[in-house]
């Protein structure tokens, strides 16, 4: 593997990486991958400290409001620190690649709730399968407390069925839009009456509000509950289809390829492992193309946590976190719709693009971009540039220099357009490049962040 494609890879997979990191074998493609997938092979669990919630009963919350008021108080802020958990890792991943297909699959289950232990536990399931047995996976989140809250699964009763779940079941988790009937919805709904969870999130059925009956699905006829109904879609290489489209969208390229993704349908419906579907992805020549290099536009998670991973910084206010991904239009935990974030061009508009241009200065160099013959990390002038601007920047930010000098070290400043930008650089942002002063690599970097070209991957 050459540079580029090392790059490619690794803004596919992760978020990025740096020519200290590219020092491992690059010439082998199946020893890169190997590793990548060996390196995600453990689950590590984002847990918070919710010892608060040990002891108290559904009963407790009925006969106390004040208590239930406080505990929602309590949970809100806990969600907030969920979400700046989950920044945390994602920047400083303990495993690459499950950190990146949880964010994947986060947008394809989405799924929204107000109360942490579900929150927590939704986050970890999707953490825990990521790379796992698809079918498995459909029926873990047909079981989960915050998904059966948030498409009214609870109200889903014997002689009054909800249709919510089984609706976005086939729509958007498995099938696809146009590939079932009303019918089909109707007889799914039947399939999944009864379910429910304990006080501690724990599924529960409620046998006397299941339907036992048959029920005809698919032109199948059988006493179908919800697994068998999720085994019955999966036996239409339909999803096998949807889903390889949706990753192949996400991980190659927005403009989807038919054949290349019929290809990784024919792996997927083997038996559903996702695990082999990446690597399938990932070993593919067609997966290093010229066309699918830089063709993404980043996510603002993807946007924030790259910077991050080029230059390490730390936050001194953690809402500031919160803050940034609210102007960027992706909230974490807190997605729009059902049908989640549309991605890539939907990510820009007027507002964002100026936020998105100038974020780099503000989180790196105080919301300065350096045209100075010296630079902005000059002594003298950045010592006169805080003095006159105490306490008046929107971020607190520490930038690690040193660590961003570290690992780019192999690098000539000239030359750093090459590992920091992904994809083609168009003539115009040539010509103002070679404009620039580049005595100092620190300004160059936030320059080159600060491009239209960097909000590609």
């Amino acid at each position: 593997m050459n540079q580029k494609e090392l790059q490619h890879l690794y803004w596919r997979a992760g978020f990025g990486t740096h020519p200290k990191q590219q020092k491992t074998n690059t010439n082998d493609r199946k020893r890169v991958v190997d590793t990548l997938f060996k390196n995600s092979k453990a689950i590590t669990s984002i847990s918070l400290d919710l010892s608060y919630l040990e002891g108290i009963s559904a009963i407790d919350l009925k006969n106390n409001p004040k208590l239930t008021k406080e505990l929602s108080d309590k949970g809100k802020k806990k969600i907030l620190d969920y979400n700046y958990a989950w920044i945390h890792r994602l920047i400083n991943p303990k495993e690459l690649l499950r950190e990146r297909m949880t964010l994947f699959w986060t947008n394809h289950f989405v799924c929204r709730n107000k109360n942490i232990l579900f929150v927590q536990q939704y986050n970890n399931t999707l953490r825990t399968n990521a790379l796992g047995d698809f079918r498995t996976f459909v029926k873990a989140i047909s079981k989960e407390p915050a998904m059966l809250h948030y498409l009214n699964a609870k109200q889903n009763r014997k002689h009054k069925p909800n249709e919510n779940f089984a609706r976005e079941l086939m729509e958007l988790f498995t099938l696809g839009e146009g590939q079932y009937s009303e019918n089909d919805i109707k007889e799914c709904a039947r399939a999944f009456t009864g379910y429910n969870h304990d006080f501690k999130g724990n599924f529960r059925l409620r046998r006397k509000q299941h339907d036992y009956e048959q029920k005809t699905f698919f032109g199948i006829t059988g006493n179908f509950d919800g697994d068998a109904i999720i085994d019955i879609i999966l036996e239409s290489k339909q999803c096998a289809l949807f889903i390889s489209d949706k990753i192949y969208r996400y991980f190659v390229n927005p403009q989807p390829n038919k054949k290349h993704i019929e290809s990784m349908s024919d792996v997927f419906f083997k038996d559903y492992n996702i695990e082999n579907l990446m690597r399938f992805v990932f070993m593919s020549d067609w997966f290093y193309d010229e066309e699918n290099m830089g063709s993404k536009i980043k996510s603002p998670i993807e946007f924030l946590v790259g910077i991050a991973n080029t230059v390490p910084v730390k936050f001194e206010r953690e809402k500031d976190f919160l803050k940034i991904q609210k102007l960027l239009g992706q909230t974490l935990l807190d997605p729009p719709n059902v049908a989640g974030w549309k991605g890539n061009k939907a990510w820009i508009d007027a507002n964002t693009i100026m936020v998105r241009l100038k974020l780099p200065s503000l989180l790196l160099n105080n919301a300065m971009i350096s045209l100075k013959e010296d630079g902005d990390f000059n002594d003298n002038f950045k010592k006169k540039f805080f003095k006159r601007n105490k306490g008046k920047l929107p971020f607190k930010t520490l930038p690690d220099w040193d660590k961003f000098l570290t690992n780019f070290k192999s690098v000539k400043t000239e030359n750093l357009q090459d590992v920091i930008i992904q994809g083609n650089i168009n003539k115009g942002t040539l010509a103002y490049l070679e404009t620039l002063n580049k005595k100092s690599k620190q300004d160059y970097c936030i320059q080159l962040m600060s491009l239209p070209e960097y909000q590609m991957c």
